[in-house]
């Protein structure tokens, strides 16, 4: 991509203002937060010390807006100590310039590498250096320094207070979460009766998972109803698979294939029901018309062989999830009068729920400092990104320091807020805080030059501000800068800024401050463009692992571990979210590709997710403990165990890639046992997958692989 089309594409994305769903109640609570905290401050206190304690009362409730699976009232008390302690030194440092320049730049450094934690770690840290720009501006003592930070502690606590005594739908998130990952079953249903090899997109499964991790005191305030039906959406996807595909399910066409679609829409019905139930805490109802395909499927015998087993499957783990929401089912009347039709009986006990430990906040230490260490090197785009953040803070600060201008905190502020380690997100927030800010300290110095409102009008109108930011704040980047703006305007007219020089200085600090983000990443860049094949090369490995897993236990049924093929399983899927991401950061950046070419990448993507695909099938009919060992089974698994590491290799480091020893043990295996058994069909998809890698990857036309096969 030229770097035209790159800026064209990050500007539109950077001004699209998307409609949404709007949480007005969460909105009021957190803006009657901050309404409390400036109140009571201003009537008490000082006007410097109201603003101060507004920038608290803010940060501390825009991050229980952030996605995280924590509870909100921790994330608001964390946010406002790590937002204390920033203020603090950044008070006791701001005397001497050189010595706050040290500490800005360390401190923007660390809050850079906060990224590598999580987002909503990054997102903290950045208030942090963001407020200590901005406060240190505000003349005080040493005690006087402690009074803002123990003012900032409050606001924080004001507003965890207000999260626990008015509570706005809880667990709404980990509700949401999984009735997102049963919907996103039922739409994979419905797809399959038309595509029986459809894509399923794992990210609603994998925040599913993220959301069930609980620490102890949650796990024993957790609703029942979100207990097991992530575990059986989990088991649905490989059995709603193995059931649609023609290889190891029904024949493509005829009267089985017609049972299976209705036995796909039936399940999709079920999934939909049971979402909706889990998302508002509602029972399930299921149509009368559904339970009857339901039933019939469990009774008759339209069905045979592995589409029998994986129907009669289906069909257990459909009630499960229904009993798992806790409530009974209740079926709609139907128009005829007759007696509505019974659920489906579970043809084994369900299994007990465990949920996923999720460490304390103390236990977060080592586990931050891993992943610190983690990205603490060159080549990592988090410790870039850490780099590149700290070096602009400092140059906006000298800039601004330097400029005849008020209010130079404004420009390193702004580069701090808008600095993402991605190329994309860095563009597309520089432009949108720039046209935001224009918008909103217009509109607030048009207020202030008409209204010469006072201190309590200007605390009410920032109120309003801010409320209006945490109900827009999900429609776009540039909707919440420019709230943000007209917020900071009136926030400023509490202490007696001039409105006039405020507009001026913060359209020209923030225009530089956006330049030097942008200029900093094109200059120093950490471009996933070059990183594709690596992260292909561990899509790779990863699914190999899984394949390995599942092959074992057709080789040694009584040495099952499903442990062992859950764990990949997982490793498989975030391998395969990574390149996803990965290969949507490149496709934005105004780099060429080097390595991998974007035909080669699409082919090597389709062979990699059939790859994944037809473990699953097999893993969707992995034998019982007592079932006969495969010594075929074991032979493949061998062969692929040896190629795999050399084939990793081989993707990294641009070479051919040779998978002569799987396809012998295949083409051995299928000699034996010839087509009969999933594992064996499964086994010809898998290694058709394979080979197509490797023609994709190969330097040469048609790829070493294809010729060795023919």
């Amino acid at each position: 991509m030229t770097w035209s089309k790159a800026l064209k594409d990050t500007v539109r994305t950077g001004l699209t203002v998307e409609r949404t769903k709007l949480q007005p109640l969460v909105a009021v609570r957190g803006a009657a937060g901050v309404a409390i905290v400036i109140g009571v401050v201003l009537w008490l206190a000082t006007p410097t010390l109201a603003v101060s304690s507004a920038f608290g009362a803010f940060a501390s409730a825009l991050v229980t807006f952030q996605r995280s699976w924590r509870p909100r009232p921790v994330l608001a008390l964390a946010v406002a100590a790590g937002l204390a302690i920033s203020t603090f030194l950044g008070y006791m440092a701001a005397a001497d310039h050189l010595v706050f320049a040290v500490l800005l730049a360390v401190w923007t450094l660390l809050a850079g590498m906060a990224w590598a934690v999580g987002p909503v770690s990054g997102m903290v840290a950045t208030q942090t250096v963001a407020v200590m720009l901005i406060t240190v501006t505000l003349p005080t003592s040493v005690a006087g320094a402690l009074l803002h930070a123990g003012i900032i502690v409050c606001a924080g606590v004001v507003q965890a207070a207000l999260i626990v005594l008015f509570p706005i739908r809880p667990w709404g998130l980990q509700r949401d979460a999984l009735a997102d990952a049963l919907a996103a079953e039922a739409d994979y249903a419905r797809r399959l009766r038309h595509d029986p090899v459809a894509r399923f997109d794992a990210q609603p499964l994998m925040d599913a998972r993220s959301a069930a991790e609980l620490t102890p005191r949650q796990a024993r305030n957790r609703p029942r109803q979100l207990g097991g039906p992530r575990g059986v959406a989990e088991r649905l996807r490989p059995v709603l698979a193995s059931l649609a595909d023609p290889v190891v399910g029904a024949p493509a066409e005829g009267p089985e294939r017609d049972h299976v679609r209705d036995l796909l829409a039936a399940a999709a019905t079920v999934l939909d029901a049971v979402a909706r139930s889990i998302r508002w805490g509602r029972p399930v109802r299921l149509p009368p018309e559904v339970m009857a395909v339901l039933e019939g499927a469990e009774s008759g015998s339209m069905l045979t062989g592995p589409a029998r087993r994986s129907a009669l499957r289906l069909i257990a783990l459909l009630a499960d999830a229904v009993e798992a929401t806790d409530e009974t089912v209740k079926e709609a009347p139907p128009a005829n009068g007759d007696q509505p039709a019974k659920k489906p009986r579970n043809s084994r006990e369900k299994e007990p729920y465990r949920h996923l430990l999720r460490p304390t906040v103390p236990r977060l230490v080592p586990v931050g400092l891993r992943a610190l260490r983690r990205e603490a090197r060159w080549s990592s785009a988090i410790g870039r990104h850490a780099v590149r953040v700290a070096a602009v803070s400092l140059a906006g600060y000298a800039l601004g320091s330097a400029l005849p201008l008020g209010h130079g905190y404004w420009a390193p502020m702004t580069s701090v807020m808008v600095m993402r380690p991605d190329f994309g997100q860095t563009y597309s927030r520089g432009v949108a805080r720039f046209v935001g800010t224009l918008v909103g300290v217009f509109v607030g110095g048009l207020v202030m030059a008409l209204a010469h409102p006072g201190p309590w009008v200007c605390a009410a109108l920032a109120v309003v501000c801010i409320g209006l930011m945490y109900l827009l704040m999900r429609t776009g980047y540039s909707v919440a800068s420019a709230c943000i703006a007209a917020y900071v305007v009136f926030l400023l007219g509490i202490a007696g800024e001039g409105w006039s020089q405020t507009v001026e200085e913060r359209v020209i600090l923030t225009l530089l401050g956006g330049l030097l983000a942008m200029a900093a990443y094109a200059l120093f860049p950490a471009w996933e463009t070059p990183k594709l094949r690596d992260r292909l090369a561990d899509w790779l490995a990863a699914n190999g692992r899984y394949s390995l897993a599942v092959l074992d236990t057709y080789a040694r049924p009584a040495e099952r571990k499903p442990r062992r093929v859950r764990e990949s399983l997982l490793d498989a899927r975030a391998a395969r979210q990574a390149w996803d991401d990965a290969v949507a950061r490149a496709q934005r950046e105004p780099v060429r590709h080097r390595g991998i070419s974007r035909s080669a990448e699409r082919g090597a993507e389709a062979a990699l997710a059939t790859m994944g695909r037809t473990t699953m099938l097999m893993e969707a009919h992995l034998p019982d403990r007592d079932a006969t060992p495969s010594k075929e089974a074991g032979d493949f698994a061998a062969a692929l165990r040896a190629a795999l590491p050399e084939a990793v290799s081989a993707v990294r480091e641009r070479r051919d890639l040779d998978w002569s020893g799987p396809l012998q043990a295949y083409a051995a295996w299928q000699a034996r046992v010839g087509d009969e058994g999933v594992a064996v069909r499964a086994a010809e998809l898998l290694v058709d997958a394979l080979d197509e890698l490797a023609g994709v990857l190969s330097r040469g036309p048609g790829g070493r692989n294809r010729a060795a096969r023919r």
